[in-house]
């Protein structure tokens, strides 16, 4: 177990530099300064980051092209409102979901701050965000998961396939969420190198694993885990194991996963 160890800190120490951003996903909300720009980016893009990467990069770039220099002013102006809805904007993710995403997100951000409801996350001052949707005291971000899914879905009318479920009443049932998971490893880490760490409610030690198809082959490869199926339960596994290594920043050996080779 120690040589894993030292093998995923070697993989984490080649590929979490500066040299890494240039062809990821994480360059996009690396563009900002604004809070709010940053997470509006950051789900957006990890909401359209699997598939070619050079696809992913270009339609991303293209995306936030028509959103302006401020992401967040465009969906609070309803800019997206005239856009046609069966444009393919990366694969399956089309106008229509990406104005799903900014009707969601203005819906959040423009709860009355004199409303007598309760609200259904914790007010941050004067300035909440997409932190607060997320954040729980159990510091729980599967539970901040499901939040974000629901009031998402409160916005629209219906449930987006681009939004997982983490099913917190089923555990056993949830999906792996792990292009939301990689939006949280984003906004949450702050290793001073590739992750910007803007969110300062939940903790390194807190994230879990962003787990897809490959990550999954090379930590059944290097037997960190045993279960088939790349679902929630498998990466609380997985998480699991890597706190053994680092029970403090668990989720910096994404780095590691992500540029391991696979053998067979």
């Amino acid at each position: 177990m120690n040589n894993i160890k030292e093998y995923l800190e070697e993989l984490v120490a080649k590929n979490n530099t500066q040299a890494f951003i240039k062809d990821d996903p994480v360059q996009f909300p690396r563009r900002y300064n604004d809070k709010k720009d940053i997470e509006i980016v950051s789900f957006l893009v990890a909401t359209i980051a699997w598939g070619n990467r050079k696809m992913i990069l270009n339609n991303a770039n293209k995306m936030l092209g028509i959103m302006g220099k401020s992401p967040y002013d465009y969906v609070m102006s309803e800019g997206w409102e005239k856009l046609d809805d069966g444009k393919c904007v990366h694969r399956t993710f089309f106008n229509r979901d990406f104005k799903y995403y900014c009707r969601g997100m203005k819906t959040i951000y423009e709860v009355p701050r004199d409303s007598n409801e309760v609200p259904r996350f914790a007010r941050n001052d004067n300035d909440y965000s997409l932190e607060d949707v997320f954040y729980n005291e159990e510091h729980d971000v599967w539970r901040g998961i499901q939040n974000f899914r629901d009031l998402m879905a409160e916005a629209n009318g219906v449930t987006s396939k681009h939004i997982s479920n983490p099913c917190c009443d089923e555990p056993k049932k949830g999906s792996a969420c792990k292009r939301l998971h990689m939006a949280l490893r984003w906004l949450v880490r702050n290793d001073g190198i590739v992750d910007l760490g803007i969110w300062k409610k939940f903790n390194p030690k807190d994230l879990m694993i962003p787990l897809d198809v490959h990550v999954a082959r090379v930590s059944r490869n290097l037997g960190l885990i045993e279960r088939k199926s790349n679902d929630r339960q498998t990466v609380e596994i997985l998480t699991k194991k890597l706190r053994e290594f680092d029970k403090e920043d668990p989720v910096k050996y994404d780095f590691a996963l992500f540029g391991a080779e696979v053998i067979e």
